[in-house]
This record gives C-alpha cells, sequence and structure tokens, in this order.
C-alpha cells in the first residue's frame, strides 16, 4: 500500500469528501491594471494574460510590477492565493490559474479573480487542470468570441477536498512528475534537434556530395603535403649518407696514398 493509500485509509474511511469551492473560500473580482501600468520595478502584480502566457501551476515571483500608488487601489494577493484568469478567447485557456507562493503581497486587475481559502494552494491550482474542472466550467462558460465565468459561478464548482496531509502528498506526487515531465522535455528537444540535424545532412544529397568533395581534395592535399615532406627527409638523409661514405673513401684514399709517398 502506498503512503497515499494509507493517508486515505486513515483519514477518509468514509470517502473523500466533495465540496463546492464557495463552501471553503471566497471569489474576489480584479479590478484596473492595464499593460501600459507596468514599471521596471514597484508592487509584484499579475496581469490576467501573463496567467496564459507566462505562468505555470504556481509561482514565487512576478513578471511585472506596478507602482505603489496604483497598487494601493488594486486587489490585493496574499501567500496562498490563487489568481484565477476568467476571462478568455476560447472555453480551454479560461480559469487557467497559478498559486501565489510568494512571501510579499501582490496586486491583480480586471479579468481575473482572486479565490482565498484555507487548503493547499497547489492541490487546488492542479485540481484546476484536470477534466472533471473543465467538465464543470465549461458548463458556466459564458460568450463566443470572447468567454467569461463569473467568479460568484465559478464558486459553485464542486471539487473532491481531502484532509490536508492527503492534499500535500498528492502535491508531493504531481510535483515530482512535473519535474519528470521538465527533463523529459528537455530531453526530447535535444533528440528532435539531432534528429531535424541526421535527417537534413542525410536528405541534402548535393551538399553531402559537396562536402564529400572537400573531404576528398582536403585528403589529397594532406596526401601530397605528406609526400613533399618524406621525399624531403629521404632526400636528406640520402646525401648524408652519401656524404660519410664519401668522406670515408677519400680518408682511406688519402691514408693509402701517404704511405706510398712515405716509402
Amino acid at each position: 500500500m502506498s503512503r497515499l493509500e494509507e493517508l486515505i485509509a486513515e483519514l477518509c474511511p468514509d470517502g473523500v469528501e466533495y465540496k463546492a469551492l464557495g463552501d471553503f473560500g471566497t471569489m474576489i473580482r480584479g479590478n484596473g491594471l492595464q499593460k501600459k501600468d507596468f514599471t521596471e520595478a514597484g508592487v509584484g502584480c499579475i496581469h490576467y494574460g501573463q496567467i496564459y502566457t507566462y505562468y505555470g501551476t504556481f509561482a514565487y515571483k512576478t513578471k511585472t510590477f506596478v507602482s505603489p500608488e496604483l497598487a494601493e487601489q488594486l486587489k490585493k494577493v496574499n501567500t496562498g492565493d490563487l489568481v484565477i484568469a476568467i476571462t478568455s478567447e476560447n472555453v480551454e485557456d479560461v480559469c487557467k490559474c497559478v498559486a501565489w507562493l510568494g512571501d510579499e503581497e501582490i496586486v491583480t486587475g480586471g479579468h481575473s479573480a482572486i479565490f482565498k481559502h484555507n487548503q493547499n494552494p497547489k492541490y487546488l491550482s492542479y485540481y484546476f487542470q484536470t477534466a472533471a474542472f473543465f467538465t464543470q466550467k465549461r458548463k458556466i462558460a459564458n460568450g463566443t468570441k470572447v468567454i467569461e465565468v463569473a467568479p460568484q459561478k465559478l464558486e459553485r464548482v464542486v471539487i473532491p477536498l481531502p484532509p490536508l496531509p492527503v492534499q500535500r502528498e498528492i502535491v508531493r506526487i504531481l510535483d515530482n512528475f512535473t519535474e519528470l515531465t521538465a527533463e523529459l522535455t528537455a530531453e526530447l528537444t535535444a533528440r528532435k534537434k539531432q534528429y531535424e540535424y541526421y535527417r537534413d545532412l542525410l536528405l541534402t544529397f548535393e551538399d553531402a556530395d559537396d562536402h564529400n568533395l572537400t573531404d576528398r581534395q582536403t585528403d589529397r592535399q594532406t596526401d601530397r603535403q605528406t609526400d613533399r615532406q618524406t621525399d624531403r627527409q629521404t632526400d636528406r638523409q640520402t646525401d648524408r649518407q652519401t656524404d660519410r661514405q664519401t668522406d670515408r673513401q677519400t680518408d682511406r684514399q688519402t691514408d693509402s696514398g701517404g704511405l706510398r709517398f712515405n716509402g
């Protein structure tokens, strides 16, 4: 029996309880905040569009900031809150959320909602990605070109709510899978680049011929250079041997002549 099964058996002997979001938390609609309001520094902020394009399941730091003066006018996000995009161009993206896990208070704006609760924020954020949640949000989504889900309707969504120890164990398991998925994605990306390189190399015949021709030319040039160097070395060795032989013959002739001259 796994650790998760043990916890469920111990803490949920009669099964996991289901509750509506509004039974254990409150939805607060955001206000204001446009992209032109971003500043280089200040109070951290999450724009609803960034939830689709930048953030994942949770975040510890914000991508953008607003001035302290503007932050005073915006809705506040505290550690553990969910920031939910309640407006989108399609049903798939609407209600995508990010759990804010940073230490400081940040803000958010219009087209988003803040869910304040007393549960595990990552557990809730993970659940917002499930097929069961998608089925429920589809029923409360309105619009055609622009899809919106009212925060009050979102509070009616029902989810399984096990005790916090069970939530923590589920989050631990999903975090491990998320990390593994990231590693596999990086590996697959590298393999894809490798595949594309060899595919292009193998299927680009003219370039391959040119490449082979260049290699053959380089080999011939290298061979000629090696031959010339070998010839020069051989010539020098032959010259030295010839010189030594000539010197020895001359010495012997000189020695023989000297004996005859003296005799």
